[in-house]
């Protein structure tokens, strides 16, 4: 980072939302250590299958690098619980175009824990057959998890794909991060053909009224945070 931005960034673990602290992963994902919650959102699952029926081909491969991304950060944390913030699934039938090996890694991943799959605007109508539960929002204690944000306080949620710019050792740098101002939080998306929307972008502002938020960016090796209104 340069000289400029260098007093707004700092090497964070925790992002916190309403008083409870959330480790931030250098995956995209949080996770809630006194309840051993996991959450991840967008996953897109299938998203490489579903523009090659559109006539754009991309290399296939999206699903296995997502799900591969997700058995790493499992195996760090150890969750009794995750949840997928909706989209986890690139359209309505998605689910059905899994591999065998696919769906058996998801299968293997719910094993021994609790999982949710919370429904996405890509995914309204998630079917039965893929373990686990599904829901359109959940509370645990004081805390909602959502696929859209609707600002609300103590609110978790994804959609939105937040990625931010920001200034590096003379060149421009555009991540994935999180987005929060300590009361609420967007998360980015964690699947691997997921794009962004750049949190300067309005959408952000009615999320965060006061602008006051910050950017936790993924770096290569830390996440960092940043003053949203430094970004650009």
């Amino acid at each position: 980072m340069t000289e400029q931005v260098a007093i707004s960034v700092t090497t964070t673990r925790s992002v916190d939302v309403v008083g409870i602290p959330f480790i931030a992963d250098l995956s995209g994902a949080l996770f809630w250590e006194e309840q051993r919650l996991l959450v991840v959102s967008d996953l897109h699952l299938e998203k490489g299958s579903s523009f090659a029926m559109r006539g754009v081909l991309l290399p296939p491969y999206d699903t296995i690098a997502t799900l591969g991304r997700l058995a790493a950060v499992i195996s760090r944390h150890d969750p009794r619980i995750v949840i997928a913030l909706g989209d986890s699934f690139h359209d309505r039938t998605a689910h059905g175009r899994l591999s065998t090996e696919d769906r058996d890694a998801v299968a293997a991943l719910q094993a021994g824990r609790d999982w949710i799959w919370i429904s996405g605007n890509h995914d309204p109508m998630l079917p039965s057959d893929l373990g686990g539960t599904v829901a359109d929002e959940v509370a645990i204690g004081p805390i909602t998890f959502r696929h859209e944000p609707t600002g609300a306080c103590g609110e978790i949620a994804g959609h939105l794909h937040p990625k931010a710019r920001v200034s590096a050792r003379g060149r421009s740098m555009e991540r994935r991060c999180f987005a929060s101002d300590g009361e609420r939080a967007v998360m980015p998306a964690f699947g691997a053909y997921a794009g962004g929307l750049s949190i300067r972008d309005v959408a952000f502002a009615k999320i965060f009224p006061k602008n006051g938020f910050v950017a936790h960016l993924l770096g290569d090796r830390r996440v960092h945070a940043i003053a949203a209104s430094r970004c650009y």
